[in-house]
């Protein structure tokens, strides 16, 4: 019989200690061990090489490589998250919020691939029956997909060495368990034991598995955090669950780029992708309203057309507040403060909240000339120009700074009908672009003189 020991395992990094100890000695994070009964490591196959093949030292010039093929899944919005489509031996981890749509969206995917390559679906949250509800109301081809209700690790991959399908799921990873490791499903030990084996597993035999994940009240994966760096791409699930559109983001992708972002609606019948999803973010758009400011972002190779609201209205407490959502709100106390410094607002004695109307979430630093302009617009309670798009980022002394791709953003602002845009100096097109008058500006109180007028 294996010798069983106490371990205590980092739910950041993964790193283990023998003892218990308030702070990681790996990561330095707080609060984050938890111990797990493990069983030893026998001398066999759980640590083995992905390669059958004695290790040898080579040239990098020596190894031969070739183009990775691709196989769409059928869904065009998730193969551009994807980078095109699935990769052969490739691990994909998905998660988002219960209820999302993880779980449909893989069943639909499968669906489409299972006309021409064998699928599996391995299902350790629901029955069977559940399973065949589901596809029956998505109107799925259920002969394509074959399916295992499993949450043995062990005999899922006898499975999996048995039927041979080229793309499985895994729905989900918190719910498998491996009997080399004895603490309960879901824990940090079974999480990162299972994902190992799965993902040498996909290594070996070329299959490409999709994992589902659970997410934590913050929002980000739970288990440890070796998960994500262990599997070749992270997507999550984004969007307000009282809207039907839900939003996928690549996270890590090494088949392809980061921060694509995949736009779908949900419907009676599984998600549908959208094709313009500027169009749906400006659905409700009216540009005679004060505190109203269209920003022009990019999004992986996508430009977007996203509408960013503000309001700005009188303190009645001893503290301002200030609150966003959507943008980050460590970047708005900045920009306030620039829009004192250089342009003559003051909102010390200002509630500010803002809002990236859709339930998109905007990191770029181009939303920067966009916010300021709606807040100005809204602290004087004065539309902006009609027709009106900006981008562009603001530094700490007040200059304007040039974005990537704007070529590109402005002529998707011209293709949906938008006849002005204020865009940073370096950006201005070198050819004018028919039906849009660009305002290239270098500072930003010329930003706001020119909404004055």
């Amino acid at each position: 019989m294996a010798k069983i020991k106490t371990v205590f395992s980092c739910a950041e990094c993964g790193g283990q200690t023998p003892k218990w100890q308030g702070q990681c000695p790996h990561c330095n994070a707080w609060n984050t061990l938890t111990e797990a009964v493990q069983a030893a490591p026998a001398a066999n196959a759980r640590f083995q090489s992905w390669s059958d093949s004695a290790t040898q030292v080579q040239k990098l010039s020596d190894v031969q490589t070739e183009e990775v093929p691709r196989d769409p899944s059928g869904i065009d919005e998730l193969d551009r998250v994807l980078g095109g489509g699935v990769v052969r031996g490739a691990v994909i981890l998905i998660g988002g919020d219960p209820g999302i749509g993880k779980s449909t969206l893989l069943l639909q995917a499968l669906s489409e691939i299972g006309a021409r390559r064998k699928v599996l679906y391995v299902s350790g949250e629901e029955s069977p029956q559940q399973i065949a509800l589901r596809a029956t109301r998505l109107s799925v081809v259920t002969e394509r997909v074959d399916l295992l209700a499993e949450i043995r690790l062990e005999t899922i991959l006898e499975t999996l060495k048995r039927e041979q399908p080229e793309v499985a799921v895994i729905d989900s990873i918190q719910t498998l368990y491996t009997d080399q490791v004895t603490s309960a499903p879901g824990s940090v030990s079974q999480v990162r034991e299972c994902a190992a084996q799965l993902t040498r597993m996909a290594k070996q035999t070329g299959i490409t598995i999709l994992l589902v994940g659970h997410v934590t009240k913050e929002g980000s994966l739970a288990g440890p955090r070796v998960l994500e760096h262990m599997v070749d791409t992270v997507l999550y699930f984004e969007g307000d669950s009282h809207s039907n559109y839900r939003m996928i983001r690549a996270i890590k992708n090494r088949f392809g780029a980061v921060n694509e972002l995949g736009v779908f609606v949900m419907t009676d019948r599984g998600l549908k992708g959208v094709s313009n999803p500027s169009a749906i973010f400006l659905s409700s758009y009216r540009d005679d309203v004060s505190g109203s400011c269209v920003l022009v972002t990019q999004e992986g190779s996508r430009p977007l057309l996203v509408e960013i609201q503000a309001l700005v209205d009188d303190c009645h407490g001893f503290q301002p507040k200030r609150l966003t959502v959507g943008l980050e709100q460590n970047r708005l106390a900045m920009l306030l403060a620039v829009l004192h410094r250089h342009g003559g607002v003051a909102c010390f004695d200002q509630d500010v909240f803002l809002n990236a109307v859709g339930g998109v979430k905007i990191n770029e630093p181009a939303a920067d000339l966009a916010i300021i302009l709606a807040m100005v617009s809204s602290l004087r309670n004065k539309p902006l120009p009609e027709k009106l798009v900006v981008f562009g980022e603001v530094g700490l002394a007040g200059e304007v700074r040039p974005v990537a791709r704007g070529q590109e953003r402005l002529k998707e602002a011209a293709k949906l009908g938008f006849t002005r845009a204020i865009v940073p100096q370096a950006n201005r097109p070198r050819q004018p672009i028919e039906g849009l008058q660009v305002i290239a500006v270098e500072r930003l109180d010329q930003a706001v003189d020119f909404c004055r007028e």
